[in-house]
């Protein structure tokens, strides 16, 4: 006997994976669990995993004005610190690599900046004017 069309379009929807969860409790820039083999002498390959390497920071957020209680990676961090905080880095990141509590800190500061009227923090300083002095001009007459 062929099964239904209700069971076909049940077991179809149950191999769809989830993202992996803890990455979205914090900003892991796209690190997940890794997977492989412990080989000793004998040759014997048990199954192991490596998880990133997660630590807990408060972050200042410029925008904001205060402190960020996050978890992040120390690739994260160092990501953080390229982008000259976490107010850039939240911004200019895509949001697959953010994940939900990126997001939701993006959401923070982008509606923070909108009640204050500006667009971005990096754009928030002056662009420096050069001026040019004409030398004075001798006379051939």
């Amino acid at each position: 006997m062929l099964p239904s069309i209700p069971l076909l379009k049940s077991a179809v929807t149950a191999v769809v994976s989830q993202p992996f969860k803890r990455a979205q409790l914090g900003l892991f820039q796209g690190k997940t669990k890794q997977y492989g083999n412990n080989v000793p002498f004998s040759k014997h390959k048990t199954r192991r995993s490596w998880l990133p390497n997660v630590q807990s920071k408060r972050l200042f957020s410029d925008t904001l004005g205060q402190f960020v209680k996050v978890k992040l990676t120390t690739r994260a961090l160092k990501t953080i610190k390229k982008h000259n905080g976490i107010d850039n880095y939240v911004l200019k990141t895509k949001p697959e690599l953010l994940g939900w509590e990126g997001m939701r800190i993006r959401v923070l500061v982008r509606e923070q900046q909108q009640a204050r009227g500006t667009t971005s923090p990096s754009t928030s300083t002056p662009t420096p004017v050069v001026t040019v002095e004409a030398a004075p001009v001798a006379s051939t007459s």
